[in-house]
């Protein structure tokens, strides 16, 4: 289902301060899950709040009952287990930090929870307007965390366990959508690896099939919305060059990847990383369908600089050569906190984007 939805943001917010604080307590066990849990209800609210005031068309939680966008999953689902390998970010102002980080997977996987359950429930009792849910796809952990000598214990093949995770994410998204979520979106920076040169080297290093392996994630992708469709529910997918601490991953147009991906997900709305060179120019949107929407991510999270009005306007245009303007909308280009830490901006700095994304739309939409 399709709404005009004009003005949104992708996802995560900024933690206050407190809620950060918390959620370290209940770690070091210096706090109960019932008084994390109320402290982040009070944040929820006021990020509720903080949207509303901005104008922005729908709602989110801000992602604040997690400790990054991934953790919707891990903690619901046995089967996981830590495991560190090296990443790569890119600096602002150059430069690489390489870090260790990642999930393995060492068990079956299983729901051992609802995804998603709380954070809908609350939302649907207290959103000012229509809400989203969002959810990672399957290709977030369908190469990292399946291992060699861990995971093949368990699944002879990687397919064996992408069935799973597809599995645990689509029955989520069917009962969201059962329980009248209005808008369920995947986040998929996944995607953007099969459009930088340095990932797709790695990926043929390791003897791996680069187009073979798109065409499985978006299948599995794609395979998590069948529960939702036909309901009263958007569905929607984001893309992105990966967001942690003002740092990115991957650097490259849609240009390889567009006819798939537009063609492939079956989607209401396309979720568009755009506000940066790193991105490319519209050019790949004219493969996207008729009578799908495309949000442009033209305000980024990363840095506090407000854009220009007359800069956004101008490239909206520019993309609606590709994509009628009634199939446009416009967002940031990502959640303002992939993880807890968040970006390098401030609460201020972030109000302002969300209120920009809101001041444009009306601009252009009315």
């Amino acid at each position: 289902m399709e709404n005009a939805y004009r003005a949104e943001q992708v996802g995560s917010l900024l933690r206050p301060p407190r809620l950060i604080e918390a959620r370290t307590a209940f770690s070091d066990g210096r706090m109960t899950a019932e008084d994390l849990h109320r402290l982040e209800d009070e944040a929820i609210l006021g990020a509720l709040d903080m949207q509303r005031n901005a104008g922005i068309d729908v709602y989110t939680d801000g992602e604040y009952r997690r400790r990054m966008f991934l953790e919707v999953l891990r903690d619901a689902v046995e089967g996981f287990t830590t495991a560190d390998r090296p990443v790569e970010w890119q600096v602002p102002g150059g430069g690489v930090e390489v870090v260790q980080q990642g999930a393995v997977v060492a068990g079956r996987l299983r729901a051992k929870a609802r995804l998603a359950e709380r954070q809908a429930a609350f939302l649907k009792d207290h959103s000012p307007g229509p809400f989203k849910i969002t959810l990672p796809t399957p290709g977030q952990f369908m190469l990292g965390a399946y291992k060699p000598g861990i995971t093949d214990r368990v699944y002879p093949t990687r397919e064996e366990m992408t069935a799973d995770l597809v599995t645990v994410l689509g029955d989520e998204m069917k009962t969201l959508a059962r329980e009248g979520v209005p808008y369920i979106q995947m986040d998929a920076p996944s995607f953007t690896d099969f459009v930088d040169e340095r990932y797709l080297a790695r990926m043929r290093e390791a003897g791996q099939d680069p187009g073979q392996i798109l065409d499985e994630v978006l299948a599995a992708s794609n395979a998590c919305f069948d529960g939702a469709r036909g309901k009263d529910v958007t569905l929607a997918i984001h893309l992105c060059r990966g967001n942690q601490r003002s740092r990115w991953l991957k650097e490259g147009s849609y240009d390889p990847i567009a006819e798939k991906v537009f063609n492939a997900v079956d989607v209401d709305r396309f979720l568009l990383e755009y506000d940066n060179e790193r991105a490319g120019g519209f050019a790949p949107l004219r493969f996207v369908p008729p009578g799908k929407t495309v949000v442009l991510g033209l305000i980024t999270t990363k840095t506090p600089e407000l854009e220009s009005i007359d800069d956004l306007l101008r490239r909206i245009e520019e993309a609606s050569r590709y994509v009628p303007l009634e199939h446009l909308a416009i967002s940031p280009q990502c959640g303002f906190a992939s993880m807890m830490a968040g970006n390098m901006i401030s609460q201020e700095e972030q109000q302002r984007k969300i209120e920009l994304v809101a001041r444009v739309a009306r601009k252009v939409w009315g």
